[in-house]
């Protein structure tokens, strides 16, 4: 693989320092449905609330970890909380006792919400706003977010499955200690000081405080809630809404007071307000997509002929194996994307981010119709050839290329600078509440015909890009000349 000489040298350090993270988050994802019906004996339906619990919170954290990065530490020292305390995650997924589990789940919530959308935001500081590149970095970036896709379940899923569950989670663990310290050795003299401090300060150190309080008293309530312990029924439920008004007045005061930078123009509301459109629109893309996790693996374990047969010889694929189609094929076909929005933008051809979301959830529902023939054959004649799942992850691996990288790209070009890490928070909130839906969505699996099962998400986002293409004028309009 070769990056671009023109791009700047920190997207090498990003570009590697993602993949191990990537490559430790997928190597455990690839795991935690097939660990908990196989080896915890969890119901699939209990089974599919749990990865959607787990998968949903990793993206809401973000809103925190962004925040925080803003106004207390800067991107730079959150990227290394983050890292932290996701390789404790790991290690302690490496223990079998269910304790160890649960605290597990927590530390990688907590970790990701760090992490993630600070390091998407310093590559997005590297770059002008109308930098003709920045699409192209981005899926770039988003390279090495899937060269550590597909490594980890080949890893960490023969680990797991093959040898044992443990040695696959800490796998994962040890991916993530190498993506730490290649961060902590190359940052100073590729990244310079981007990120280094918040961009819109604050001294008020009680409101972090409590907001983390309050997210780790969810997330414990809600591990002992999984566990068996009614602790929600012990808790009146307007306790919840009073968490959670308090939760976001305590962002927009701690925003809105003192400081005449949070103050925004007519200009910057209207590309905030494209933010959150956009963001209502990837929730039909993820929480289709994120099936791939929970009812596409069990389609791969229960329902497809997964024994290779050569000369006489035979061996069965593990289920996980199947979660490496998708960033195979992300990483054969990004080049290709990214030379192509090059290209269309230096002869005026490109389309604008809205009509490249609209086509994304397209080939989205493209990829699901395949899945409708293929649960249809498989209730005809039984387990189905491997090529209806890869013939499915092709489609699917379309449509995310052309709307994961270029939404990250987006936020960082309409967010307000003292704004940014707080919106690639909001951003990547349509995955929280995308995963949400889609793992409660995927625990009726067993209840439900598989055919009817996977028209649910063809509709949806069939439904969603029809209506994204009739709104693109007025969105291009509120972004104001930026593509």
């Amino acid at each position: 693989m070769s990056i671009h000489k023109n791009h700047p040298k920190g997207l090498f350090l990003l570009f590697f320092v993602e993949m191990w993270e990537r490559f430790s988050y997928y190597g455990m994802r690839a795991l935690l449905v097939l660990y908990m019906v196989k080896y915890l004996q969890f119901s699939t339906e209990k089974s599919g609330q749990i990865y959607g619990w787990y998968t949903g919170m990793v993206y809401l954290t973000p809103l925190l970890g962004g925040y925080i990065a803003d106004r207390y530490l800067g991107q730079r020292k959150s990227i290394i909380v983050g890292g932290t305390l996701m390789a404790l995650g790991h290690f302690a997924m490496a223990f079998p006792p269910l304790p160890f589990f649960f605290s597990a789940l927590i530390l990688l919530i907590m970790g990701n919400g760090f992490f993630k959308p600070n390091i998407s935001t310093v590559v997005g500081s590297l770059y002008e706003v109308n930098d003709p590149r920045r699409d192209a970095g981005f899926t770039i970036f988003y390279m090495g977010i899937n060269l550590g896709a597909f490594f980890s379940p080949l890893v960490c899923g023969t680990l797991g499955e093959k040898v044992g569950w443990h040695y696959g989670f800490g796998a994962a663990g040890v991916g993530m200690v190498i993506g730490l310290a290649m961060y902590l050795w190359g940052q100073k003299a590729l990244l310079g000081d981007k990120g280094m401090k918040p961009a819109n300060p604050s001294d008020k150190l009680y409101v972090p405080v409590i907001l983390i309080a309050i997210v780790l008293a969810f997330l414990v309530i809600s591990a002992f809630q999984f566990s068996g312990y009614d602790i929600k029924g012990m808790i009146p439920g307007y306790i919840y809404k009073l968490l959670a008004l308090a939760v976001v007045g305590g962002l927009i005061y701690s925003y809105a007071s003192k400081s005449g930078k949070s103050t925004l123009t007519h200009v910057e509301k209207q590309r905030m307000a494209v933010i959150f459109i956009m963001v209502f629109f990837t929730i039909f893309f993820w929480s289709a997509f994120e099936q791939a996790g929970s009812s596409l693996t069990l389609f791969a374990d229960r329902e497809t002929d997964r024994v290779i047969r050569l000369f006489g010889w035979s061996w069965e694929l593990p289920a996980s194996y199947f979660q490496s189609i998708n960033p195979l094929l992300i990483f054969i076909l990004a080049p290709f994307f990214s030379k192509m929005w090059v290209s269309l933008g230096e002869t005026g051809r490109e389309p604008s981010s809205p009509v490249k979301f609209a086509a994304g959830l397209g080939l989205l529902a493209v990829g699901f119709v395949v899945m409708i023939a293929a649960a249809a054959m498989y209730q005809q004649s039984g387990p189905v050839s491997v090529m209806w799942l890869i013939g499915a992850y092709f489609f699917h691996t379309l449509g995310e290329l052309c709307l994961s990288p270029v939404g990250l790209s987006l936020v960082t070009k309409l967010a307000p600078v003292q704004f940014g890490s707080l919106m690639m928070g909001v951003w990547l909130l349509s995955s929280f509440a995308a995963n949400f839906v889609g793992g409660f969505f995927a625990g009726n699996y067993d209840a439900m015909n598989h055919t009817l099962f996977y028209m649910i998400p063809t509709g949806t986002a069939a439904g969603a890009a029809v209506l994204l293409l009739i709104i693109t004028p007025k969105l291009r309009k509120w972004m104001h000349g930026v593509h």
